[in-house]
């Protein structure tokens, strides 16, 4: 989107006052070492790359140069926090943690400092209420969400019956691990499964016991919350133990290729989510001449495609349309962190405008609202084709169980707002 977007009034002042034309400052919590280094890496080189294609393709976000500053957290919240108090002052338009634990940490700092935050599939998942949490957006979909996405797809798979069968959640023993229990208590009370969770202490390097106790109790289904190393000890593990791949299935955090490859052929037909699609996407070939090729690549450009690049992309996108619809809400180009927030509270993301910026159908259309900053809460499954080495999708973009999962994030928000005395409401400025 360019300054012609802007109004001509604003445009012919700036102009007039000879006012120079101010970054646009996007934090990059990023980890590129340690034990989730694996999944950090590609999502940081998608999210900048992308990023610096804006500034040589189009000059910035409405003629607005952005300006990236990435700070190593190593996923450990204490850093990240750090992270945050160093760069907030640089003029900080928004933060996008992609930790659970550092976003915990970060809500209530963020909110003193009106700076929004995106928790893009993870974070709190209560903060899909707008009216507790005016600056904390999880689009386009949470944890519970997921949750009940898998759930359904299970359904479809057994004739709309899971009564009987039993379901363990393998997880990371950590707030993000834990996000999925409720909603998956509430979903086996009814649909009559019986679940299990089971708790892998972090990184997750050690999980014999775990899939030893899996074997004993032989469950239909096993699900995963895992990220960094776990995913891939769990895939071994689950092939070492001859539990069947077609039925362990993990979330978006748990479907990237360097979980299943070390596996090999064993990792044939694990399944996960994904909130968005992969593939050979236009805006690839933008990236690759004016960031690749110029040798501005924010790695060494073999992430390009895969789906946490892809995904980190899919970040950079919606930081970049939520920017603009905030240069056009308030007619300025040098727009600030509470107008931002305004532009991601104003924020729909159609089809044809996916298909304008090279990615079409790289997620679901939705929009945000003051009471709805949590999107459409869809998700897709796909398996791991090891003989192909890539990522089948198997549906289309399911739906969550907002049965569910709607009184929940009501419940969790409202205690929220009684804790830290907030009285629930659409943000005034």
């Amino acid at each position: 989107m360019k300054l012609q977007n802007l109004t001509a009034v604003a445009l012919a002042t700036a102009l007039a006052s000879g006012t120079a034309m101010a970054d646009l400052v996007i934090p990059d919590l990023s980890y590129r070492t340690g034990a989730y280094a694996a999944g950090g890496t590609p999502f940081s080189d998608g999210f900048q790359d992308y990023l610096n294609m804006l500034n040589a393709r189009d000059g910035g976000i409405g003629g607005e140069e952005i300006r990236i500053i990435e700070c190593e957290t190593g996923y450990n919240t204490e850093k990240g926090v750090e992270c945050y108090e160093s760069t907030k002052g640089e003029g900080a338009l928004m933060y996008q943690p992609l930790s659970t634990g550092i976003t915990y940490q970060l809500i209530p700092k963020a909110t003193a400092d009106k700076i929004p935050l995106h928790t893009m599939g993870y974070g709190r998942t209560s903060a899909a209420n707008g009216e507790v949490f005016n600056w904390v957006f999880n689009y386009p979909a949470n944890y519970w969400d997921a949750a009940g996405v898998i759930v359904n797809y299970l359904l479809g798979e057994n004739d709309g019956d899971l009564n009987g069968k039993k379901i363990a959640l393998v997880y990371h023993n950590s707030a993000y691990g834990k996000e999925p229990i409720r909603t998956l208590e509430a979903l086996s009370e009814k649909h009559g499964f019986e679940f299990n969770p089971i708790a892998v202490d972090h990184p997750g390097q050690e999980q014999k016991s775990q899939w030893l106790q899996i074997r004993r109790e032989r469950p239909d289904y096993v699900m995963m919350w895992g990220w960094g190393v776990m995913n891939q000890v769990a895939i071994q593990e689950a092939a070492n133990i001859g539990f069947p791949m077609e039925n362990f299935i993990g979330n978006w955090w748990s479907g990237a290729e360097h979980d299943v490859t070390p596996a090999g052929a064993a990792a044939n037909g694990y399944k996960s989510l994904n909130m968005n699609r992969i593939g050979d996407l236009p805006v690839f070939e933008d990236i690759k001449k004016h960031v690749h090729e110029a040798g501005e690549a924010a790695g060494d450009g073999s992430n390009l495609g895969t789906v946490l690049y892809t995904r980190g992309m899919y970040a950079a996108m919606l930081a970049q349309e939520a920017i603009a619809k905030a240069q056009d809400i308030h007619g300025v180009s040098d727009v600030t962190p509470e107008m931002v927030r305004d532009g991601m509270e104003a924020l729909a993301v159609t089809a044809d405008r996916m298909s304008e910026l090279g990615m079409e159908g790289i997620g679901p259309e939705f929009s945000v609202t003051c009471e709805d900053h949590g999107g459409s809460g869809l998700g897709i499954v796909q398996q791991w084709n090891a003989g192909d080495n890539k990522w089948v999708a198997l549906t289309d973009y399911l739906e969550p169980n907002d049965e569910i999962t709607a009184p929940l994030v009501e419940e969790d928000s409202a205690a929220f707002a009684a804790e830290n005395n907030i009285t629930p409401g659409c943000y005034k400025g």
